[in-house]
């Protein structure tokens, strides 16, 4: 059974990256179009545009041409805007890196893209410098200075006179992050600036933002997320986007009362401080009328208590870095029979699911691999056909590695990877509907489910608590087991003082599969 969205199909501009998202510029002007939350230090529409075309130009003076690959190696400012949307016009792709990465992280990415060019700030550089020397790239350059870089202020200095490149938005790339490499190395995604000008423009249909919004970016721009659903729509919708270096969520609070922060977009680790920490109390979070979550499954009871302490609605999306961004968006108002769903399948866009034995195609409320059809999947990833033909079959289904179901009115409901089901005595279970029935427990603040070997069972589902109020592991035990099928018990249990994540917000389970695995052969 194939879905798709109700609506009729969005009309998606034939156009490069960048003439798209700066489509307003002339009638914003001097409207901020970022602001550096910290410092204050703003970048209107108008200088944001001056500036793209100075480094469009400074790139071309330089000898980047279309095709080459530019690594940009920032934490979240306002200039990652300049930077991804200057290398997009001319021709160029970025490939953006996590901030996080170690050195031996970086030599990978850098000679697995190919980048010719890396643009970072002077705290990177201790990890940056000896990267860009093992892998021959031309020129580092620099926010501010450093030894051994240039200073981005010399990209810009010239008459923004670039020449004009002819771009074909369905066959150029325009962006290469990197996946996250749960298994293996982490792979290079190949997106057209069709891809990411088709899911921004797709995805800002269903929940519409306003002139005078403003958001607040704190997921990471080199992460699909923050990169196609915060940086790029957000000045496309022409709002205001207040940038977040790192996360801090005693600054976050700040800049949402300061800024008066009308939208953000959130991961579930940070839905959950905001329905549970003490210090939300602290400010004026009034203005918030909005929050998207992403990135992993968010369980219905989090939802409503998030929605609920903060007075705003708040609405779940799905999608991969694959798919350009979101594949799958729910509606505000939110059903209340929907709530912690990720929504119906975007315009222009076919999802189904099916049998992840058989590879048949299942009906309504069956579980199985979600799969997506559309204008926003991926080329492929880089230098690796066989990964790409282990995912996007020959009718152009893209495999998400998602189990999930489709209600009767064709909402999604995302259960969780299928890689990471607990096989309990043959039976499947998902850890991330064990984590939402536990941080629904007023006494928890976090947690994660893993399996556990098991000589008896294969595996058993083992919990990784962290407290907010005194509770004994038995109780916990107790609270689950009353609510679930007794397969899906938890069957051990160990309180921790922080749940492992990624960058992202995502629960590194696999750090904790790894601990579990050398404590129990120790």
């Amino acid at each position: 059974m194939i879905f798709e969205n109700s609506h009729p199909d969005v009309t998606v501009p034939n156009q490069d990256l960048t003439s798209v998202v700066l489509a307003r510029v002339d009638e914003l002007g001097d409207k901020p179009a970022l602001i550096d939350g910290p410092s204050g230090r703003a970048l209107s529409y108008s200088q944001l545009r001056t500036q793209i075309n100075h480094l469009a130009a400074g790139l071309h003076q330089r000898g980047f041409k279309k095709g080459d690959v530019c690594a940009v190696f920032c934490p979240n400012i306002p200039e990652y805007a300049t930077i991804f949307l200057g290398v997009a016009a001319v021709g160029g792709i970025n490939t953006t890196v996590n901030s996080l990465y170690s050195t031996n992280d970086l030599i990978h990415q850098f000679n697995d893209s190919g980048a010719k060019i890396l643009i970072t700030i002077p705290q990177f550089m201790d990890r940056a410098a000896p990267a860009a020397a093992e892998c021959g790239i031309e020129e580092i350059f620099v926010l501010g200075e450093a030894e051994g870089a240039t200073p981005f202020a010399e990209l810009l200095s010239n008459d923004g006179d670039a020449p004009a490149v002819e771009i074909d938005p369905k066959v150029d790339l325009v962006a290469l992050p990197y996946s996250s490499g749960t298994t293996g190395l982490s792979k290079g995604v190949m997106l057209t600036h069709e891809n990411l000008t088709s899911n921004m423009v797709l995805t800002a249909s269903i929940n519409t933002l306003v002139d005078d919004d403003v958001l607040v970016g704190v997921l990471p721009f080199f992460h699909i997320y923050g990169m196609v659903l915060i940086l790029n729509l957000a000045v496309y919708r022409g709002v205001t986007l207040v940038t977040m270096p790192r996360f801090d969520l005693e600054q976050f609070l700040q800049l949402v009362q300061d800024y008066k922060i009308s939208c953000i977009n959130l991961v579930p680790p940070l839905v959950l401080a905001l329905a549970k920490h003490p210090m939300v109390d602290e400010y004026d979070t009034s203005s918030l009328r909005l929050i998207s979550s992403g990135a992993a499954p968010l369980g219905a009871e989090l939802e409503a208590a998030c929605a609920k302490r903060l007075g705003c609605q708040i609405y779940q999306g799905y999608g991969l870095t694959e798919v350009a961004g979101a594949c799958h968006v729910n509606t505000i108002p939110v059903p209340e029979d929907k709530t912690g769903s990720v929504g119906r399948v975007v315009p222009n866009t076919f999802s189904k699911i099916i049998d992840t034995e058989t590879g048949a195609d299942l009906g309504v409320n069956e579980n199985g691999e979600v799969l997506i059809k559309g204008q926003h999947v991926m080329v492929g990833y880089l230098n690796n056909d066989e990964a790409t033909k282990g995912c996007v079959d020959e009718d152009g289904w893209f495999h998400s590695g998602d189990i999930g179901y489709a209600d009767e009115d064709g909402y999604f409901f995302i259960v969780d990877r299928v890689k990471e089901l607990i096989k309990y005595k043959g039976y499947q279970v998902a850890p991330a509907a064990l984590e939402a029935l536990l941080v629904s427990h007023a006494a928890i603040a976090d947690a994660a489910v893993i399996p556990s070997p098991d000589e008896e069972a294969g595996e058993i589902p083992k919990a990784f608590v962290v407290l907010k109020e005194k509770i004994s592991a038995e109780d916990i035990m107790r609270f689950v087991a009353e609510q679930v099928a007794p397969h899906k018990k938890i069957r051990k249990l160990e309180i921790v003082d922080e749940i492992p994540k990624s960058a992202s917000g995502k629960i590194l389970r696999r750090v904790l599969v790894e601990q579990e695995r050398a404590s129990l052969q120790a």
